[in-house]
């Protein structure tokens, strides 16, 4: 089976923007991402999904530059542009990582690709890990099956919930091998420019080839990554419940 990291990336981020250009120790972070999950075995090659919006050109002229490969398609369905370049790479199992997910660790990637060409699943991610190391993935051929039945060209935010609760496919969760009460603790992702700060003295510290444990001995050294995560994740917090008023009260 081949298998392919779709990376679903656009510029037009109102919190950060720019933020898959933006660069940590001099390399822009979307070519950050790529190189770590380069180091991924079990993977056929990586497609970074973006939009055909005019906005997304400087993006795409970087993309070019590097020899990367990507595929432009729809802007606010999601799962329709993934299956439009699942069908010109002739992808068979696709991992989705989003673009901000620039921590994602390789070993998991190579995992999820070994369920999923080894089993009947249809959809697999991780659960209980820390936030932002572990992807989710999905054969071609369910998602062929949830674009014929879905109702809605608006898939851009929580398109994986099309899967998880859909009774016809069939899901797995990967669980971590042992549990860490630094767990929950640990925000890893690029949201906010605190992230970015964040994301550069972590990188500074470990370089590109990292893991969990990796991760997990950083925090216990120096526990004050802890303390920014958390007001992050505060602010995180603070932000959502105030879209999610917005959006109740009509105003947007």
């Amino acid at each position: 089976m081949i298998s392919h990291v779709f990376i679903p990336v656009r510029l037009d981020s109102k919190r950060l923007p720019g933020k898959h250009l933006k660069k940590i120790n001099g390399i822009p972070a979307i070519i950050l991402l790529i190189n770590r999950l380069s180091n991924s075995a079990n993977i056929n090659g990586i497609i970074v999904c973006t939009t055909n919006n005019k906005s997304d050109d400087i993006f795409v002229n970087l993309l070019e530059q590097h020899g990367l490969r990507y595929f432009r398609g729809n802007e606010q369905d999601i799962l329709q542009r993934y299956l439009d370049a699942a069908q010109k790479y002739e992808t068979d199992v696709i991992i989705d990582v989003g673009g901000d997910d620039i921590y994602t660790d390789p070993f998991y990637v190579d995992k999820l690709v070994e369920i999923l060409s080894n089993s009947d699943y249809d959809y697999v991610e991780g659960n209980g890990f820390p936030h932002g190391l572990v992807p989710a993935a999905f054969k071609r051929r369910s998602l062929e099956i949830l674009c014929e039945l879905k109702k809605s060209n608006n898939t851009e935010h929580g398109y994986r919930l099309f899967f998880k609760e859909n009774e016809i496919f069939k899901c797995k969760y990967i669980q971590p091998e042992t549990k860490n009460d630094l767990f929950e603790k640990i925000r890893l992702t690029l949201d906010y420019q605190e992230d970015l700060d964040l994301a550069r003295i972590i990188f500074n510290s470990l370089g590109i080839n990292f893991h969990l444990n990796d991760i997990l001995n950083l925090v216990s050294e120096k526990p004050e990554l802890l303390e920014k995560m958390n007001l992050i994740e505060q602010k995180w917090k603070k932000n959502f419940n105030e879209n999610k008023l917005s959006y109740s009260l009509g105003n947007k």
